[in-house]
């Protein structure tokens, strides 16, 4: 679970773990222990895994954004995590999809929409109009997957590299969906 929430999330979260690590627990633990909180969005209980077989495919994290949201002072967060939060801010009350993700062995059978689709679905019995979400401008598969489910583009934020970071991308992409 650990491993597919630091690829949606392009290795931001193991880089927020690392930081959170005291003592000897592995970066991984860190993360698992927050998973494991029983308040906000990033929680288990907002975790929804889809399994083949005995195996973990890939899980899709949603909760309600805050409306009002406020952003509250941009200067005070990570440089890296501004531009998330300026876009987060831009649909407030909606349904986001923190994070979706399908392990590499298990893509290309429509797993990942399965997991929106089931997002959506979640969405609607919380009585939400909007689902939203935030990816690398990069992901052109998943940009068109998007597309594809009825997403549309909103806005866009410069990507602002975090240390460790890898990617090369260079926007955050807010997508979001009406749902009917």
């Amino acid at each position: 679970m650990m491993a597919l929430i630091d690829c949606a999330g392009y290795g931001m979260p193991l880089w927020v773990w690392t930081g959170l690590r005291k003592d000897e627990a592995s970066v991984l633990e860190v993360g698992r222990q927050r998973a494991m909180r029983e308040e906000g969005g990033f929680s288990y209980r907002n975790a929804h895994i889809l399994a083949e077989g005995d195996a973990v495919a890939g899980m899709v994290i949603g909760y309600r954004l805050a409306n009002p949201y406020d952003a509250g002072d941009l200067a005070s967060i990570p440089e890296a995590f501004r531009p998330l939060v300026e876009l987060e801010a831009l649909v407030p009350g909606s349904w986001y999809i923190n994070v979706v993700a399908v392990h590499a062995e298990h893509r290309g059978r429509g797993l990942g929409s399965r997991l929106l689709e089931h997002a959506c679905e979640i969405a609607r019995r919380a009585e939400s109009r909007v689902v939203s979400m935030i990816f690398e401008s990069r992901n052109q598969g998943a940009y068109r997957l998007y597309q594809r489910l009825g997403y549309r583009e909103t806005a866009r934020r410069p990507r602002i590299p975090f240390p460790g970071d890898a990617t090369g991308s260079e926007e955050w992409v807010l997508m979001t969906k009406a749902l009917g």
